[in-house]
């Protein structure tokens, strides 16, 4: 996204003498240039307003939240050039149909993971995109289809207690094992605050509901209560992305330090990115004001994106233009307005790798 010629663009952008006159010739050099390349992303005026906002940023009286009124030394221009490679939309839908199967919620065992590799082989996909692929598909499964499976709690608790289990009624209605299990108990007319510590404490349950919550859990990668080791990781993937914007002398303030002022000062998170830069970072081309990295595969699906965009605009509207970094990757037609989307290409993963060879290890055990 972006040229070096659009980068020498914004450079003249954010110089604060100029006047409206040559702002206007320059927003419509910028539009000749995204015209030019048609692998760039369109910059619509939202795109626009995003990306002059960020260029102002520092100009600012009261400056954006999180930003210090003094930045010793002034704010430095960085330039990156961060190449990215973006999953074919055909490849998403024809891998997507591949991976995600009517009922399968679970962690895959090592068949069906090397039967999966076999089939996508010859696809631009990498095996880790396809799992976190699959994982984005059933979490949107999971979200739309919430409302059918609760509609019909009461048909799932009269099965469930003429003897079905958890398992072969998650497989029927095509929904998340642990999902299933709060359908059953909302049938009984739990309440949803019941339910909720009910789950944090199964051992509250009675032996055969606590056997089948259990059984729940251990299929169910979606919607399940202890997502520990999943926020670990998206943790570890903050820190890599942290390391690596300090070795190359990037100035930032991250997500606890900004969670932790603005407690004290508003009495709540207000808006809190993984990463707020301090220097006038550009990336491809464009200013990025902020950063927040997501550990998962960016797929051009309704539901992710949706959220995803939600949290951008919070931040745009703040900051302006920043930047989203996904761990797999991205669906190359996914559409962020305010943000420049980026993979792991140049990170050093060595610490996620070594994560996850420890968790590997301590199920083995």
């Amino acid at each position: 996204m972006g040229s070096w010629g659009t980068l020498q663009w914004m450079i003249t952008l954010s110089e604060p003498n100029g006047e409206n006159t040559n702002r206007n010739r320059r927003v419509k050099r910028l539009r000749r240039d995204d015209n030019q390349n048609k692998s760039n992303e369109k910059l619509n005026s939202q795109n626009l307003e995003a990306v002059e906002r960020a260029l102002s940023r520092f100009q600012i009286s009261p400056p954006p939240q999180g930003i210090p009124d003094t930045i010793d030394p002034e704010p430095t221009t960085i330039e990156l050039e961060w190449l990215t490679h973006g999953v074919p939309k055909e490849t998403q839908k024809i891998v997507g149909d591949i991976v995600c199967m009517p009922g399968e919620f679970g962690w895959l065992d090592e068949v069906k993971v090397t039967k999966i590799a076999k089939k996508i082989k010859n696809y631009p996909i990498s095996l880790e995109q396809a799992l976190s692929l699959r994982s984005a598909l059933n979490q949107e499964k999971s979200v739309y289809s919430h409302g059918r499976l609760m509609s019909r709690s009461n048909e799932l608790t009269r099965r469930y207690d003429t003897g079905q289990g958890i398992i072969s009624l998650s497989k029927k209605f095509d929904a998340p094992p642990v999902n299933t299990f709060r359908a059953v108990l909302t049938g009984r007319g739990w309440t949803k605050t019941r339910i909720k510590e009910t789950l944090k404490n199964p051992s509250k349950l009675n032996k055969r509901d606590k056997s089948e919550f259990e059984l729940a859990e251990e299929h169910d990668k979606v919607s399940s209560v202890n997502q520990s080791e999943t926020q670990s990781a998206a943790e570890i993937f903050e820190d890599i992305l942290c390391n690596y914007f300090t070795s190359l002398g990037v100035r930032f303030r991250r997500q606890e330090e900004l969670l932790a002022e603005q407690k004290k000062s508003e009495g709540r998170a207000i808006i809190t990115p993984d990463l707020l830069f301090l220097d006038d970072v550009r990336i491809n081309g464009y200013p990025c004001a902020w950063i927040d990295a997501k550990h998962f595969f960016g797929a051009d699906l309704k539901f992710p994106k949706k959220k995803t965009q939600k949290q951008v605009d919070r931040y745009v509207n703040e900051y302006g233009y920043g930047a989203i970094v996904y761990r797999h990757g991205f669906c190359e037609s996914l559409k962020l307005d305010g943000a420049t989307k980026l993979d792991a290409s140049p990170l050093d993963l060595t610490l996620l790798s070594d994560f996850h060879e420890k968790s590997r290890n301590s199920i083995s055990e």
